[in-house]
């Protein structure tokens, strides 16, 4: 035995949140609250992000399916015009115009019903161009 005082106890590990000192104490509030309310604004943004994106998508294909249907009459259009170009000028079409305005041939018989009405109605179907 030895009159020694015994050694000194080995300095205990403090936990890391008593590490802290007050200023960050009280400064951590604050800076939990900034982070809160702009994590609050990124999702509100972000939500309004969404819905204009959904918006944008639903009035976009309406748009699409309107201007495929105006381009789909248009295209139909082109080609009544064309096909009434190509025919204007031949013979079948000059002789179906004729007969649908009353002409007969040189060769055919006129025959008329006593029943016939005193106006006779339309021969053909009129094609109104576009």
């Amino acid at each position: 035995m030895t009159d020694a005082p015994p050694p000194p106890p080995p300095p205990q590990r403090r936990a890391w949140w008593r590490q802290l000192s007050y200023r960050r104490l009280s400064r951590l509030p604050l800076t939990m609250i900034l982070t809160s309310l702009l994590a609050g604004l990124g999702i509100v943004q972000l939500s309004f992000q969404l819905i204009n994106t959904g918006y944008r998508s639903v009035s976009w294909t309406r748009q699409t399916a309107e201007a495929q249907a105006n381009i789909r009459g248009l295209e139909r259009d082109v080609q009544v015009l064309q096909d009434a170009e190509t025919n204007a000028n031949t013979p079948a079409y000059l002789r179906e115009l004729a007969r649908c305005q009353g002409f007969v041939g040189i060769n055919e018989r006129i025959i008329v019903s006593p029943e016939a009405p005193e106006s006779p109605g339309e021969n053909c179907k009129a094609l109104r161009l576009p």
